[in-house]
């Protein structure tokens, strides 16, 4: 790389000597002062080309050293990115994740508590159907126009017979459920009047408009009211029957009725609970909760899964149950559990219409024990 310049001394050092010891002469210490500066130049711009090639080199190597910096630098920053993107990715998973399991457990719960619903409903529908069949073994099987049921009919008992068996609306009913009970003090209340029937043998005579309209309503039974059948009936004995004092909650009682989630049950005046000021609304066990009127109430009625209580007097309760009958009598009918002939089922209709159209008069039979 470095070139060696050879320097040439063309005029020979002079041998002259001063005589005595003396020193050179000025010819020789020019020449080697030259000699000397020639040499330190060359160093010089040696020294200057390697440092040069040195900065050279390094430039070089310091380039190469950025760019490689930089596509580093790119690299992190693609990996930077896809490891936020991989984390908001995880987060979002998670987040629905979690979401769907409590979506699940909340559906679960909820259809646990809807099975648990039905089960209880199922279990209280299997008592008040097999209630209903026993009654039915009573109220139809066993009573027919052809050959009627005594116990049932107390009009064709002997006259001395009368008055020992007393039911209420077709249906058997708990003893403790209607009587006449003492009167209030200070209040006065209607006696219970036990309607003695006439001995005398009664006739009938079927309605050919009425009996057309039960025909019709038997091809397809519902307990809907859009037929013409039960339409009527509605309008002339179950709307007049349960129209009390109390409108809002007579129609209350009527859906319930229709609904078949009414209870009637007797309270023990033992144990009778005392009412509540906010519940005035709901009677007492001396006043009457449909009627308004002040009387001796031993049963309460409950609609449908409401908390409520609602107290109400024999009469309320009779009206009540002659509805309650009828409507129990035509769902027979509509699940095919009655197996008479049409003319007879008509003439239960009417006997039902009839305690409905009584009962609604204030007449309704007692409970002697």
């Amino acid at each position: 790389m470095f070139s060696y310049v050879r320097l040439v001394d063309l005029d020979p050092e002079p041998k002259s000597r001063v005589e005595g010891g003396g020193q050179a002469g000025p010819t020789s210490g020019r020449g080697h002062g030259d000699l000397s500066r020639l040499r330190g130049s060359s160093l010089e711009i040696k020294e200057k080309e390697i440092r040069e090639k040195g900065s050279e080199i390094l430039r070089d190597q310091l380039d190469a050293a950025k760019k490689e910096l930089k596509l580093k630098d790119k690299e992190c920053e693609r990996l930077s990115q896809v490891r936020i993107q991989l984390e908001q990715e995880l987060e979002e998973l998670t987040a629905s994740l979690f979401e769907e399991a409590h979506k699940m457990v909340n559906e679960a719960n909820v259809k646990q508590a809807a099975a648990e619903k039905q089960l209880r409903e199922a279990q209280g529908k299997i008592d008040v159907l097999q209630a209903e069949v026993t009654a039915l073994k009573t109220l139809v099987l066993t009573s027919t126009p052809s050959s009627p049921n005594r116990q049932l009919h107390p009009q064709l008992q002997p006259p001395g017979a009368r008055g020992a068996y007393k039911h209420a609306g077709g249906h058997v009913r708990n003893k403790s459920a209607s009587g006449a009970f003492p009167s209030i003090p200070g209040k006065p209340e209607p006696s219970s009047v036990s309607v003695e029937p006439a001995t005398k043998e009664v006739t009938r005579e079927i309605d050919s408009v009425l009996y057309a309209e039960f025909l019709l309503w038997k091809e397809n039974p519902s307990v809907e009211r859009s037929s013409v059948f039960l339409s009527r009936i509605y309008r002339e004995d179950i709307g007049p029957c349960l129209s009390f004092t109390r409108a809002e909650l007579s129609q209350l009682v009527q859906s319930a009725v229709e609904n078949n989630s009414l209870t009637i049950e007797p309270v023990a005046m033992s144990a009778l609970p005392m009412v509540k000021a906010s519940a005035i609304e709901c009677g007492g066990p001396k006043k009457c909760a449909l009627s308004g009127m002040s009387r001796l109430c031993r049963h309460r009625i409950k609609l449908g899964d409401k908390g409520s209580y609602y107290y109400i007097s024999p009469s309320s309760r009779a009206r009540i149950t002659a509805v309650c009958n009828f409507f129990t009598y035509i769902r027979y009918i509509q699940q095919g559990l009655v197996r008479h002939d049409a003319e007879q089922m008509f003439w239960e209709v009417m006997r039902l219409r009839r305690e409905m159209t009584v009962a609604k008069l204030g007449f309704y039979l007692t409970d002697q024990g």
